[in-house]
């Protein structure tokens, strides 16, 4: 592809540079994601996760649930505390989430080994951050004309700072990224 003054290319389109790098560019690739830290266990129900740790989940998954014999689906308990609030980068749906579990932290971490050695299976605590690109339904980053555009949020550019890794490695917790193209396959029509 060609260079041409004054533009610049995005998933093959050429595009009006906007001069000097804004928080706030078009997003012509819709996002939709969603970041939530999650306490898991096969023996520790999220009743009781709930009872040591003093503070509400926003989601819960039940062991066996689906599916009790003989192999359990879901494989675990999961507590979970979710940000999905549209518009914001995965580092502020993190430090959503933070923020709420930061005053219970002590009492995470003392869990979480408490979990990784009861359940062997480790680790317990994780951070999770799930996004999808290119997809069509229920969009976070899909705006009708491109005024609108130029006003969206730019979704795809995030980081993690020192606080935060403390914050995980404190508690003992991991970090999963789950990054998903929903494309649609067009060669076989």
């Amino acid at each position: 592809m060609t260079s041409t003054p004054g533009m610049t290319s995005l998933a093959g389109r050429m595009l009006p540079c906007s001069g000097p790098r804004r928080s706030i560019y078009p997003s012509l690739v819709p996002v939709n994601q969603y970041v939530y830290f999650a306490l898991s266990s096969y023996g520790t129900s999220a009743t009781e996760i709930t009872a040591i740790l003093g503070l509400e989940p926003d989601e819960v998954t039940v062991r066996g649930s689906r599916v009790a014999t003989p192999r359990p689906i879901p494989a675990a308990h999961r507590w979970k505390i979710v940000c999905r609030e549209p518009g914001l980068r995965v580092d502020e749906q993190i430090s959503r989430i933070l923020q709420r579990l930061a005053p219970h932290a002590e009492a995470i971490a003392t869990l979480a080994h408490r979990l990784d050695t009861d359940d062997r299976e480790g680790p317990s605590a994780s951070l999770q951050v799930v996004r999808y690109f290119n997809h069509e339904h229920d969009q976070q980053d899909s705006l009708a004309g491109v005024g609108a555009q130029a006003e969206a949020p730019n979704l795809f550019g995030w980081h993690l700072g020192r606080d935060v890794l403390h914050f995980l490695h404190r508690i003992g917790a991991v970090l999963d990224v789950d990054e998903y193209d929903m494309t649609p396959d067009y060669a076989d029509e």
